[in-house]
């Protein structure tokens, strides 16, 4: 467990962090879109004396410590984008108990507690048993496709023997991934005027039906596994006068499973290839595409342990398991152990009303400081 100066350094840096999670936290940083915010966090650490950071081409900051160039790494990360699309600042409510803005706790009270915690160790002059990367990542939310995450894991390959991702995930081990196959479905008809060509196909008419076949497939039954699926947009149609040319969807399924991913894969094309059979023109555009994890559970069980020790140790709770869809997809996907971990919880977490507990900050420096502690001698 974290000493008493740890414990201390975690009480002391309360307001600090405060300050930290405020200024970042109404950065605009929609997925792709997460300079301004990579930005600040390398002047945040130039600041502070760091100087052995910097900024990918995918827009991640890295902070390397002991990087030989060929030893091995750990990677402790938290990601910078947010789910919303606001490119100008996001609104902050200061609550005497409370912080409100979107994006919050999904992720910037985690990367700012990561990024603080890590200064205790580079300000102690404490030294990593091997190589560790600091990173604030991006593209881990919606259609940013983990790109973040998989430039990390393309770069440093084999390198990296365990990968670390921090949310609110107030006391769960996410350990196991949700793959995910995300499309732009787009019907196209001859159309016309609603009351002159009254008969021709209506394009919204086809993608309505589409979309009630596509509800009517039945999911994998298979034990201990997951899969889903969903229509999260629609639009199309010009006027109310007018019988649709063209009318598109967003749809994804998802599934905890490799095997019950590729089953939902066949029996998406098979309904597309079923309405293509009707005549009409059915486009088809893969927006993202998130794997499911190929890491044996021997591999992965040193760092649930890890995690599970500081969940009991720190929170004093029996740690709980669960999948998700996060930044440990990919390098669970290659066979490197990955976890997403986290001690505090994210109450609205998607919505524009997600807020941050402020008496939760202690114990996540707590719990995070714990994990990071283990990477150092």
């Amino acid at each position: 467990m974290i000493n008493e100066k740890m414990s201390n350094y975690a009480a002391q840096s309360l307001e600090e962090l405060k300050k930290l999670i405020r200024e970042l936290a109404v950065i605009p940083a929609p997925s792709g879109q997460e300079d301004l915010r990579a930005e600040y966090i390398t002047k945040y650490l130039f600041d502070r004396g760091i100087t052995d950071v910097h900024t990918d081409d995918a827009k991640n900051v890295i902070w390397s410590l002991n990087d030989t160039g060929d030893n091995d790494l750990a990677v402790l990360m938290a990601h910078t984008d947010v789910v919303f699309p606001d490119t100008t600042p996001l609104p902050l409510v200061v609550e005497e108990e409370y912080y409100r803005c979107p994006g919050i706790t999904d992720d910037v009270t985690p990367l700012c507690v990561l990024l603080t915690a890590a200064l205790y160790f580079a300000k102690n002059g404490l030294k990593p048993k091997t190589g560790l990367l600091i990173v604030a990542n991006s593209c881990e939310e919606g259609l940013g496709n983990l790109k973040g995450s998989r430039k990390i894991v393309d770069t440093y390959g084999e390198r990296i023997k365990e990968l670390i991702t921090f949310e609110a995930e107030g006391g769960y081990i996410v350990n196991r991934a949700v793959g995910s196959h995300r499309y732009e479905v787009t019907v196209k008809t001859e159309g016309g005027h609603s009351y002159g060509d009254f008969g021709n196909r209506n394009a919204i008419e086809y993608l309505s039906s589409m979309i009630e076949t596509l509800y009517s497939v039945k999911v994998p039954d298979k034990p201990d596994t997951k899969t889903t699926y969903n229509v999260g947009l629609i639009s199309g149609g010009t006027s109310v006068n007018t019988i649709a040319q063209e009318a598109k969807m967003l749809f994804e399924y998802r599934s905890d499973d490799y095997e019950c991913l590729e089953i939902m894969k066949k029996e998406f094309s098979d309904v597309i290839d079923a309405y293509r059979a009707k005549g009409i023109t059915v486009d088809i555009k893969l927006l993202g595409e998130r794997p499911c994890g190929n890491t044996t559970e021997e591999k992965m069980r040193p760092l649930v342990s890890k995690a599970e020790k500081t969940i009991r140790e720190i929170l004093g709770k029996e740690p709980r398991y669960r999948s998700g869809s996060t930044d440990a997809n990919y390098p669970l996907s290659k066979g490197i152990p990955a976890i997403c971990i986290g001690g505090m919880n994210g109450p609205g977490c998607h919505t524009r009303e997600e807020y941050l507990i402020l008496s939760e900050l202690e114990p996540e420096m707590r719990f995070t400081m714990d994990v990071m502690n283990t990477y150092f001698e």
